[in-house]
């Protein structure tokens, strides 16, 4: 289905986009309608079987303010992408959308501004990421006797709760621990498990010498609605973990004498920064044709809708492409000779 309305479509600065006009009212009424239609099937009025009452006695109970409010919002969430496609947009992140006119039997008013690709233009990172990385020396990854101690003494006090003296570390203290043979055992994987960790941050600090380095070198202007966008995403998360602690974010707030916004202001540099990588990312990715297996995409989303049943299909493809592709560019830096 082609949109034929007129759309007025004004560059704005830091590669932004607006998209302005009307849907017209023929059209929105179709919205409108399939919006009572739908209120319709989940509202319980007495007398009335769901899915059956009338027009009258719905708007009554419900308020034509809300039905329009809703039926705009249907109707941008599918006009929008084919405004994109038609005019040949690539878009990125969340489009802001402003209702300019609503009013029922009239024309719906809008006005989006978008984020749009800017023009990459990459320094010579593999070159960069020879420069930058280096390669994981043995010597720095031993194990030593002394941090496998260490690390037996940290599971000793978290088991030793009120019990007057640290337990034993035995066959039967290691086996209830986990799937361990015997105490020996027990020694020989915590060592692997160290060294384990000791590459997984060597590898981070590598990576991040390399990305570091590319970011560093490349001139490119981030959309505001990106950074305003990674702003969010980073709160969402603070939030998150401030709750994990049994703190309310508010309490957190009048505690450090700071407001959410005070906080949002400190975060806009690492905002900048991680929305460029994002960005350097996805065009490295293009230019060497970097994408993740369809197998491995359909398994990663599989584990995530066997653990997490009410999420959005659509949305997990897209958190599991963007993470395989991440995994795959930092592989290919990293590779580099």
């Amino acid at each position: 289905m082609k949109d034929t309305m007129d759309l007025n479509i004004k560059e704005l600065e830091n590669s932004e986009l607006e998209i302005s006009g009307e849907i017209p009212t023929e059209e929105f009424e179709k919205y409108r309608t399939r919006t009572i239609k739908k209120i319709g099937e989940d509202l319980e009025i007495p007398g009335f079987r769901k899915g059956h009452i009338p027009e009258n006695i719905l708007i009554e109970h419900v308020r034509e303010d809300k039905i329009l409010e809703e039926a705009a919002q249907m109707a941008l969430n599918e006009h929008y992408p084919r405004f994109l496609k038609e005019n040949k947009i690539d878009a990125i992140g969340s489009p802001e959308i402003t209702i300019t006119k609503i009013a029922k039997g009239n024309p719906l008013g809008f006005k989006i501004k978008t984020a749009v690709m800017p023009v990459i233009k990459l320094p010579d990172y593999k070159k960069l990421a020879v420069q930058a990385g280096s390669k994981l020396v043995e010597k720095d990854l031993e194990v030593t006797d002394k941090e496998v101690e260490d690390t037996i003494s940290q599971i000793q006090k978290l088991r030793q709760k009120d019990r007057e003296e640290a337990p034993k570390v035995d066959d039967e203290f290691v086996k209830s621990l986990g799937d361990f043979k015997d105490a020996e055992d027990f020694k020989k994987k915590l060592k692997k498990n160290i060294k384990l960790e000791k590459e997984l941050k060597e590898k981070d600090k590598n990576r991040l010498k390399i990305v570091n380095k590319i970011i560093e070198e490349t001139d490119l202007k981030i959309p505001r609605l990106l950074i305003d966008l990674e702003l969010d995403k980073m709160t969402h998360q603070f939030k998150h973990d401030i709750s994990q602690t049994g703190i309310k974010f508010e309490d957190y707030l009048k505690n450090i004498k700071k407001t959410e916004e005070d906080i949002r202001k400190e975060w806009v540099k690492d905002a900048e920064k991680r929305s460029k990588l994002q960005l350097i990312v996805y065009q490295i990715a293009k230019e060497e044709n970097i994408k993740p297996d369809e197998k491995e995409i359909e398994a990663q989303v599989g584990l995530i809708m066997d653990t997490h049943k009410e999420a959005d299909p659509e949305r997990a493809r897209i958190y599991v492409e963007n993470m395989l592709t991440n995994e795959k560019v930092f592989q290919f830096l990293e590779n580099q000779k």
